[in-house]
Formats: structure tokens, C-alpha cells, sequence
């Protein structure tokens, strides 16, 4: 049966929202970059909003709403690297282990990390009839 709304690209486990709920509180509001590997594999990156800056050509994925009052994280993720995970959706989890070095988890003893989920063909056709903003469209 077709999806009569748009699928979310990103979703987060409870231990994501638990994790990213205290370091909102420590830190204040944040978001995430899906990197695109290099030194950091493919890890998502939690900065405090303003910490990192978001290109022309990022794509924001989705947000990951947080308990009230605390602001939604956005997730955003390379341009060229979206192209390639466009059909999955982006599943936000966190487990055991040191975290990058930039990460505000790295002193947790824990590490955000991404698994993914491929988009049914309905699914898919009704985010390409929504696609996402882009950095140069939101700054």
C-alpha cells in the first residue's frame, strides 16, 4: 500500500535521543554532520550549533526532535555523499566506544553511529517529490 505521507530520511534509536537530550543540556542546541569519511570514517558528528559550518551544497536531511523545551538537532550530510544515501533513510544510533575526537560524545565512552534502512520504491517516490533543502537555501 503507497504512503499517503513522506517517509522521514533520519531517525534516532532512544539511546540517540537520550544521548543527544544530555549533551543539549550540557552544551546547548546542536546538530549533526554525517561525515563523509576521511579521518573520521563515515561517523556523524555532533557540534553545538555555530561550531561547524554547513556548505552551500550540504544537504539537511532531518531533524531529531529532543524533549521539550530543548530545540530539534538538525542533521545535515555532504552534498555529493546525499546522492549516494538518498534512497536509504539514515538511522542514528550510538554504542560502546570512543567517539571522534571533535564529537562533544568522545568523553561519553560512547559513539554516535549511522545504520540505514533502504526506502521502498513508494517511499522513495514521495521523497523525490519533496527534496530537501540545502545550505545555501537555509543561510
Amino acid at each position: 500500500m503507497p504512503h499517503s505521507t513522506t517517509p522521514e530520511r533520519v531517525v534516532a534509536t532512544d539511546s540517540a535521543v537520550a544521548l543527544l537530550t544530555k549533551l543539549s543540556e550540557l552544551h546547548g542546541g546542536l546538530m549533526i554532520h554525517q561525515s563523509g569519511g576521511c579521518c573520521d570514517g563515515s561517523a556523524p558528528m555532533c557540534y553545538p550549533v555555530g561550531e561547524y559550518r554547513i556548505g552551500q551544497r550540504d544537504v539537511l536531511v532531518g531533524e531529531v526532535d529532543l524533549p521539550a523545551p530543548l530545540p530539534a538537532v538538525r542533521v545535515w550530510i555532504n552534498g555529493d555523499q546525499f546522492k549516494l544515501w538518498k534512497h536509504t533513510q539514515l538511522i542514528l544510533d550510538v554504542v560502546p566506544g570512543r567517539g571522534a575526537g571533535f564529537s562533544l560524545e568522545a568523553p561519553e565512552g560512547v559513539r554516535f553511529l549511522s545504520r540505514s534502512r533502504v526506502f521502498s520504491d513508494d517511499e522513495n517516490a514521495a521523497l523525490d517529490a519533496s527534496p530537501p533543502l540545502t545550505g545555501a537555501e537555509l543561510t
